[in-house]
């Protein structure tokens, strides 16, 4: 009984893919035109082309049509099955997650979050840009629970991680996506032109007591990542994954 022959373009993917994970062919570059590529592994261009689109269904590759093949970005998953939070996904993976703090200050909480805070202060606001690989990536507004994190440094620490060290216990998150596009303010922060695509996210996580600790907001740019799930007999899970 024979052994049967692996397809050429699964050959051409294996190797290709294997310079990619190697570094010999780094993010962002290019690769060489299709037909040179083509008659380097000797196969016709419909079976380099097979290659091309199985690397970039794997998110190895990006084609961008009128300017070629490029190497992509390594691509990143936030959990939205758990309570991690989005910085907390993506360096667990090792990727290069940055903060900045863009305000902190105690304040009254906007209707949409005193209806699950309640309407008494005090509240901190939290003003969060998220930066992958030094790209913006997510725009977040949180209002927390009391005056507690006012003064905390959180540009290198999680919420969650900040709310455990001071004894408060989360025991719960509820988060509703939809898809959106970056208002002009938005747009400005992350350096995109308005009108382009976003997830827009609303998660309230609560405490032991089921009381709800923060009312968060956060505008995540569709164009570098999309939701993913897995499905199995044993349930789904749900992720973030980087485009390229």
């Amino acid at each position: 009984m024979t052994t049967p022959r692996t397809p050429k373009y699964q050959v051409i993917a294996a190797d290709l893919g294997a310079k990619i994970r190697g570094g010999e062919l780094p993010p962002g570059s290019a690769l060489p035109p299709q037909k040179e590529l083509s008659g380097h592994y000797g196969v016709t261009l419909a079976t380099l082309r097979q290659a091309l689109q199985q690397l970039e269904a794997d998110g190895l590759l990006s084609q961008q049509p009128g300017r070629g093949t490029f190497v992509a970005e390594p691509r990143a998953a936030y959990r939205l099955d758990s309570l991690r939070g989005f910085a907390e996904d993506l360096r667990a993976q090792g990727h290069l997650v940055t903060t900045q703090i863009l305000g902190q200050a105690v304040g009254a909480p906007p209707a949409w979050a005193a209806a699950h805070l309640g309407e008494r202060p005090p509240a901190v606001r939290l003003e969060r840009l998220r930066l992958l690989a030094g790209r913006p990536a997510v725009h977040q507004v949180s209002w927390i629970r009391g005056s507690a994190l006012a003064e905390a440094d959180l540009s290198a620490t999680s919420l969650y991680q900040a709310l455990a060290e001071r004894g408060v216990v989360v025991q719960r998150a509820s988060e509703a996506v939809r898809p959106g596009a970056l208002d002009q303010a938005t747009a400005a922060l992350l350096r995109q032109p308005a009108g382009t695509a976003a997830f827009l996210s609303e998660r309230i996580t609560y405490g032991l007591d089921d009381r709800a600790l923060v009312a968060d907001r956060a505008t995540i740019l569709g164009t570098m990542m999309e939701i993913r799930t897995e499905r199995a007999i044993t349930g789904l899970t749900v992720s973030w994954a980087q485009l390229a």
